[in-house]
């Protein structure tokens, strides 16, 4: 066996500071380094950058500028989601070389990044683009799994969808009838009202988004068998699917009119069978039980490290 080399891949992370953006570079990094064990080699290096207040333009990348970068070991691998981080992993790349891997759809031209990592439904195409189903997240399905635990998440109002907080209530009645160990989240989005029916119902096993210690939706995502996810929270339905749970939807209305790219994302996985709607379900469908987790994350590290 070779020993492994002594110089390590070096990631920069270029850091926005919102939370859904930094879980899709996580997620990269991490799949890196798993890889990294997997081939014997030295573990990957991640540097983390916050990117701050900072406005980096044209001129910057004209004249070299990227400030977090002095001082820091020159990368290999340049990672950053979200817009604010397109001109900054430019300017990076200018002036410390390395390859700039955008995640999500740039709003600059995919031919600026050496990579563009972005969701099928964003629908890119190019010989610089790879396509992922949804976006990639940090989550990991823990080595066994507890059987029959179930995770809930609701989300809240969207464009893409109708909500009606009576509609998602009659859904949960049946959900949670079906689970007798289960855990109920909502997020920023959840009407106001529906949250304190969420409280007085299901005081025991409700657990408010602002309450959720870090890392804590991950950790029971990753040792739970089932997931149900209301449609509209698209992010959390791959992130369930990542953990390697059965996911089902809490099933919404739409808008009249021709569906957007979201909503049609959604509908490939349900006519994917990879996840069912609430009000598809009867006695006869055997829907919970373990599934292979999409792990998208470590696919996009392979095609990277090729």
């Amino acid at each position: 066996m070779q020993d492994a080399p002594t110089q390590p891949l070096i990631v920069w992370r270029l850091m926005d500071g919102k939370p859904g953006h930094e879980s899709q570079t996580l997620g990269l990094v991490n799949a890196l380094k798993r890889l990294a064990a997997e081939q014997g080699l030295a573990e990957p290096r991640c540097i983390d950058m916050p990117l701050g207040d900072y406005p980096y333009t044209l001129w910057d990348w004209l004249f070299k500028r990227f400030r977090p970068g002095f001082l820091q070991p020159r990368p290999d691998f340049i990672i950053g989601a979200g817009h604010r981080t397109h001109w900054p992993m430019l300017c990076a790349r200018r002036s410390f070389g390395g390859k700039a891997i955008a995640l999500m759809s740039p709003t600059l031209p995919c031919w600026c990044f050496d990579w563009v990592v972005a969701p099928a439904h964003d629908g890119l195409t190019g010989r610089n683009v790879i396509v992922t189903q949804g976006v990639l997240n940090a989550m990991q399905p823990a080595a066994v799994k507890r059987p029959g635990y179930t995770v809930v998440m609701i989300g809240g109002v969207s464009k893409h969808f109708l909500w009606d907080d009576a509609q998602v209530l009659a859904q949960l009645e049946q959900i949670m009838a079906r689970h007798p160990q289960v855990r109920l989240t909502d997020s920023r989005r959840t009407p106001a009202a529906l949250r304190t029916t969420l409280a007085t119902r299901w005081p025991v096993v409700y657990q408010p988004w602002e309450q959720c210690p870090p890392g804590w939706l991950a950790s029971e995502l990753a040792i739970a068998e089932n997931a149900w996810v209301t449609e509209d929270s698209v992010s959390m339905i791959y992130e369930a699917l990542t953990a390697g749970c059965a996911v089902g939807l809490v099933g919404l209305q739409r808008p009249e009119g021709k569906p957007g790219r979201l909503v049609r994302g959604v509908e490939r996985l349900v006519e994917s069978g990879q996840v069912i709607r609430s009000f598809l379900l009867n006695e006869s469908i055997d829907f919970f039980c373990p599934r292979p987790a999409l792990n998208e994350a470590e696919r996009v590290a392979k095609l990277l490290s090729d």
